[in-house]
């Protein structure tokens, strides 16, 4: 088994959807839907306006949309995330910003992963949230 990591530096922008194998660091901006079986590191440069379906992710940066994992779900102390987690495991570090729902559990994990989908709805943060990010 590989532990190789795929990385996406902070100068590479892409429109449409990105599906990986193992591990990926994403430094950029993504706009689309991002699924894997791996893990998903966002940097703390990177942009993510989608879904994102993995096994984990760890984030640093910010991310528009809704996150399905089947594992862990760690929203570091400069994250900024805009929309709903499912995941077994949810950590939130202090002075991570966090706007949406979670369900957070071994059952919540298990229907994500069953259901294939996740949930397609999109956040819809208040008008006033949205400036707020924009100003980041």
């Amino acid at each position: 088994m590989t532990t190789s990591k795929n990385v996406l530096a902070n100068d590479v922008e892409i429109k449409g959807s990105i599906k990986f194998s193992h591990d990926l660091i994403i430094d950029g901006k993504i706009e689309g839907e991002v699924s894997s079986d791996g893990a998903l590191t966002v940097g703390e440069n990177a942009l993510i306006k989608g879904e994102i379906k993995t096994r984990a992710v760890t984030l640093f940066g910010k991310v528009e949309g809704n996150i399905t994992v089947q594992e862990r779900c760690e929203l570091k102390s400069n994250a900024v995330l805009v929309g709903d987690v499912t995941a077994a495991t949810l950590a939130i570090e202090e002075g991570a910003t966090f706007l949406g729902r979670s369900q957070v559990g071994k059952g919540a994990a298990a229907k994500a992963a069953n259901s294939g989908s996740g949930g397609s709805q999109k956040p819809n943060p208040q008008p006033f949230l949205k400036t707020c990010l924009e100003n980041f």
